[in-house]
């Protein structure tokens, strides 16, 4: 992926190297965690639950403290680093003209570069969940060391792949700007636990979309897709599909217990984004079959 010279968001806080704690309110946070390599390579969803839970009052706020610590990175990470503050600018600039083709407003979320764990509006997280966004505080948390775990665990790898899980948590920010997000949160919050894995689905494979849809303009834009570059990002998608976590998990897998869909589903929405950039598209507006 083709980004030499293009600018960085200013829209980041880093957080690396800090320790960092709580004093109140994160006990049933715990709970929520899955296990640790599923977990690891799920998106946004389950620091919005978390934050849903927090805005009903089940958990007590969170009040962060920090400790200053080592400020070293090596080069590979503030490559990273870097990376990451330029696929979030062009994030800002697709949606923007994105958003007001459509008579809407974006407004830009705020990536948080962290180290081992970190606090938010949706209550404290350890580098395990893996990246998530905060419909809280409308922002998305990384730890950098992700994409190795991802290029180590999975075989997942490539600068498009990477940004694909950027963008994904991104759109994850678009379906909070929509109202999509809280009105399937009250849903989820109103149902069984089968259903709401139904509905978190839906949301996980709506932001894959949304990750394409902002590749399509992104390409289009600034023609910045090179030769492999979506095979790349595809081949992410199926590595995180439900199925294929389970299975080299567990050695089985449980379609009822699937939050964020299976891995044919993700690089079908994916690449469905990728090709059309069509925003009138919705998982929520399609049968279970269609999915």
């Amino acid at each position: 992926m083709r980004l030499d010279g293009r600018r960085e968001s200013e829209n980041v806080e880093d957080r690396r190297g800090m320790s960092t704690g709580a004093k109140a309110g994160i006990g049933g946070i715990a709970g929520i965690l899955l296990i640790a390599l599923f977990t690891f390579m799920q998106g946004g969803n389950l620091g919005d639950v978390i934050g849903n839970v927090i805005q009903q009052g089940a958990l007590g706020g969170v009040q962060e403290e920090t400790v200053e610590g080592q400020r070293e990175f090596s080069a590979e990470e503030e490559e990273l680093a870097k990376f990451s503050r330029q696929v979030l600018a062009s994030t800002e600039d697709v949606w923007t003209k994105v958003f007001a083709e459509n008579g809407m407003k974006y407004k830009s979320p705020t990536l948080v570069l962290f180290t081992g764990r970190v606090n938010s509006a949706c209550g404290q997280a350890t580098s395990s969940v893996g990246p998530f966004y905060c419909s809280g505080d409308q922002k998305l948390y990384i730890d950098l060391s992700f994409f190795t775990q991802m290029k180590q665990q999975l075989g997942a790898e490539g600068d498009f792949s990477y940004a694909y899980v950027i963008a994904h948590e991104v759109g994850h920010h678009v379906e909070n700007l929509l109202g999509i997000l809280g009105k399937a949160h009250q849903q989820m919050n109103q149902t069984d636990q089968v259903t709401a894995n139904k509905i978190s689905v839906k949301l996980e494979l709506l932001a894959d979309y949304y990750a394409g849809v902002w590749g399509h303009y992104e390409d289009g834009e600034y023609g910045s897709l090179e030769d492999g570059d979506i095979e790349e990002a595809i081949d992410c998608a199926e590595k995180i599909g439900d199925n294929y976590l389970q299975k080299k998990q567990r050695g089985y897998v449980q379609p009822e217990s699937f939050t964020h869909g299976t891995s044919a589903q993700r690089m079908r929405w994916l690449k469905r984004g990728l090709q059309t950039g069509d925003m009138s598209v919705s998982t929520f507006n399609v049968s279970e079959s269609q999915l």
